[in-house]
């Protein structure tokens, strides 16, 4: 499959007739036939119902359709970019991501955007993922970093980064033996466990994944904010379960902690990239948005992200497959007031 055989498959679709794309494309109906045949082929499943009438696509043409339109349009994106001098792009973007999330790529998001593209004013939107969404839906953010596909349904979402949940506690701690590398489920419910509060949805993720063992979770202290709890972690007070990221809230060493696996649980949170619609993204939003996602694979392949993977591009679970994120209504744990920095 290639971008010629989307583009041509994108035409006939809004054509609705081989013979009136051909004649939009400038290639002869048959040679036009032939390419859709192969494309079909590639695929494995019918794309087009041909009849006297003209040609509709199938349910999976239907689905195609949708996701070549929003490939051609990012190419397309990445080519004028890719045309204009780096010096000309300007504009202010705002880019809404969650504390832990700023943590592992806000300073050096910002760094390269400052050398690359001096033109561009990035205000960061730091926020709980509620209120993000909530920010996203009314058209108040350019670009968002969110934990639900449903998040904002009018702009455009694609799969970015799957995060492991850890268990940390500093380097120094007695709570988990020096040298243990994992940790079961049950061993983790006999340690002083700081949490956020059960109304979040790591929270419900974390109790879920008790539950299907039957543990129960006493946490404590119930802890909203992020900076405030990894300090009560730091103090000794008891272990959390976080994204790995979270080591950098406090801006010291991440060697002064440990990021304990848990064995017998599969705690991930996937992170996915908000885009207002391509009419409606600014060249200096569809810049931020390449970089970004630049940036985050470039901290990931060189080590300085850990404890997350790069997820292939269009690889979107459809709502009912994710795990336990957190929705509009009962947001992701890292509760904070919207924090602005330009």
């Amino acid at each position: 499959m290639d971008m010629r055989q989307l583009k041509y498959f994108v035409q006939i679709v809004e054509s609705g007739s081989l013979s009136k794309a051909s004649r939009q494309l400038f290639i002869a109906q048959p040679a036009l036939s032939q390419q859709m045949t192969r494309l079909e082929e590639e695929v494995g499943k019918p794309l087009l119902v041909r009849s006297s009438r003209g040609v509709k696509p199938t349910d999976n043409g239907e689905a195609l359709y949708h996701h070549a339109r929003f490939i051609l349009r990012q190419l397309d994106q990445a080519v004028s970019v890719a045309r204009r001098d780096h010096a000309n792009v300007s504009g202010r973007v705002n880019l809404g991501m969650a504390p832990t999330t700023v943590c592992a790529i806000g300073l050096p998001l910002i760094k390269h955007l400052s050398a690359k593209y001096p033109g561009v004013i990035l205000n960061v939107v730091e926020a709980l993922s509620g209120h993000l969404e909530h920010m996203a839906r009314l058209g108040e953010l350019d670009l968002a970093v969110l934990f639900s596909t449903t998040a904002a349904l009018d702009l455009t979402v694609e799969a970015l980064l799957e995060e492991e949940l850890f268990v940390i506690v500093p380097r120094d701690s007695t709570m988990i033996a020096a040298g243990r590398t994992d940790i079961t489920l049950a061993e983790l419910a006999k340690l002083p466990l700081i949490l956020p509060s059960p109304g979040h949805g790591l929270r419900r993720r974390i109790t879920l994944e008790f539950d299907r063992v039957n543990l129960t979770v006493d946490a404590v202290a119930e802890i909203d904010s992020l900076p405030l709890l990894m300090h009560c972690v730091a103090d000794g007070i008891g272990a959390t379960i976080k994204p790995m990221a979270a080591v950098h809230a406090l801006q010291n060493a991440p060697e002064q902690w440990r990021c304990v696996r848990i064995s017998d649980a599969q705690m991930v949170r996937r992170n996915y990239l908000y885009a207002l619609a391509p009419e409606n993204l600014s060249l200096a939003a569809a810049v931020v948005r390449d970089e970004l996602k630049h940036v985050a694979r470039t901290l990931i392949e060189e080590g300085r992200w850990q404890g997350v993977r790069l997820i292939s591009p269009g690889d979107v679970p459809e709502p009912d497959d994710e795990p336990l994120h957190g929705t509009p209504e009962d947001p992701d744990f890292e509760d904070l007031p919207a924090h602005h920095a330009a």
